[in-house]
């Protein structure tokens, strides 16, 4: 079972391209699949989408909760991951443990993840255990018991993944106060785990607060994709959940951030071996129409052995054993970044240089017909890698329900990545890296017990 595992701001590492292209037969029969999934919303607000699948005998659900760290302030960083945490350990009605022990012994699993802009619990099980799952998830979204022992004990296990995770991650490190850097406004600005005091720092109101205001059936998406009937799934929904009242008004992140009129920089000495570079841009969002380029885009420079950048600057000129790329899609605009892990000694000025070129003929020339191509084949590789389980089903419909607005845009997807042209992928290009809108941190390593530079550089 794995939990805890909170999306640091690698983008790379946390969300995958959701983009495909195929042919168009099979684009089309995906599509009609569209037409057996439902939808409805309860009275109380909870919306609950529907996708039979009978191949194999087993359900996934995914509570999609619609809160992450950019509905968090100051002081209270890192409340949405603790939930994802505090939300097994128990309620007024089942004792800590018990949720996890009824779903394994009863042939299930679950698990959970944080982002910055939502929280996602999952539960894979056999369909007979449909019922018993689905009033276990709403026991929890409704009941949750607040012991001060248990909240003690998960706020030293959260403080313990920071420091596994961020303290002693030099990309990790890196790439948190590079987010931080390039957001002076806006939340996103918000490590996902919280900042070390906020954590110590919580109080039993803060989460009480935190629960109350944002774990309500009017801010959930349930999203069940398996071997169900809609009706049957409706049914039990009304039942276990229907009696829970909706929750308060949510208030909108209403910050924009504002315009970067310049470059930022930033350079950290830390104990390790290799220096690293993440080099940041202001980009879109996710239901922005121009995202299946940028997808594409991530893929051309940075996805595998064969893409533009790792040919360039890690095979031909050997400034980094490790370039890779990642695009943050939230509900606001976010940064697409580049990473690279440099060899023992390697100098970071000298990839910048490198990577500047790069860049600058990629927006001079743009990409190359084969380039596209490739692309959009492997990104609809993992597509249909995603689409044949009934798991990878639940995650792309629940992204496309709440990030993109709507889940019948996921059935569309495949005709609007085969629609994207090398002109639309250099127009995403030259809007995302611009110069003024660009952060770039550096990562100097320093052998352990070396002191820090007079400087602090």
């Amino acid at each position: 079972m794995r939990r805890g595992v909170a999306c640091l701001g690698i983008a790379l590492l946390c969300i995958a391209p959701s983009g495909i292209a195929t042919a168009a037969a099979p684009a089309m029969s995906f599509a009609a699949t569209g037409a057996a999934i439902q939808s409805r919303t309860l009275d109380n607000g909870l919306t609950v989408i529907v996708w039979p699948d009978h191949n194999i005998p087993s359900v996934a659900l995914f509570n999609w909760v619609h809160v992450g760290s950019r509905n968090e302030g100051t002081g209270t960083t890192g409340l949405a991951h603790f939930f994802e945490h505090m939300m097994f350990n128990g309620t007024s009605n089942h004792a800590h443990g018990e949720f996890n022990r009824l779903i394994e012994s009863n042939g299930g699993s679950d698990n959970a993840f944080t982002s910055q802009d939502v929280t996602v619990y999952q539960d894979w099980f056999p369909r007979s255990t449909l019922e018993l799952v689905l009033q276990l998830e709403s026991d929890r979204l409704a009941n949750l018991a607040f012991a001060p022992p248990v909240v003690e004990k998960e706020r030293e296990v959260v403080y313990s993944e920071r420091r596994l995770r961020v303290e002693d991650s030099n990309p990790s490190f890196l790439s948190e106060q590079v987010q931080a850097t390039a957001f002076v406004a806006h939340p996103y600005r918000i490590p996902t785990i919280g900042w070390p005091s906020d954590i110590k720092a919580w109080t039993l109101a803060d989460l009480q607060n935190f629960y109350h205001a944002w774990y309500a059936p009017n801010n959930c998406t349930l999203v069940l994709v398996g071997d169900v009937e809609p009706a049957q799934v409706f049914a039990l929904v009304e039942k276990y959940y229907g009696a829970i009242p909706r929750g308060p008004a949510t208030s909108p992140v209403r910050t924009v951030e504002p315009e970067q009129t310049g470059e930022r920089r930033l350079v950290i000495e830390r104990n390790g071996q290799n220096p690293l570079l993440q080099m940041a841009w202001h980009a879109i969002a996710a239901d922005d129409p121009r995202a299946p380029a940028l997808n594409l885009l991530q893929s051309i420079l940075t996805g595998g052995d064969a893409s533009r950048l790792h040919r360039s600057l890690v095979e031909v000129h050997k400034l980094a054993v490790q370039v890779d790329s990642g695009w943050s899609e939230g509900f606001d605009p976010n940064l697409y970044s580049i990473y690279a892990t440099l060899p023992e000694g390697g100098s970071s000025s000298e990839f910048e240089q490198a990577l500047n070129a790069e860049i600058a003929q990629l927006l001079d020339k743009g990409v190359t017909d084969a380039e596209l191509s490739r692309a959009k084949r492997q990104v609809a590789a993992t597509f249909w890698r995603g689409v044949s389980t009934i798991d990878g089903k639940a995650q792309l419909l629940g992204e496309y329900a709440v990030m993109h607005g709507d889940y019948r845009k996921l059935f569309a997807a495949p005709d609007a990545y085969e629609r994207v042209s090398a002109a639309d992928v250099l127009a995403i290009a030259r809007e995302v890296f611009k110069p003024a809108h660009r952060t770039v941190g550096v990562l100097v390593p320093r052998a352990a017990g070396e002191p820090v530079a007079a400087d602090g550089h």
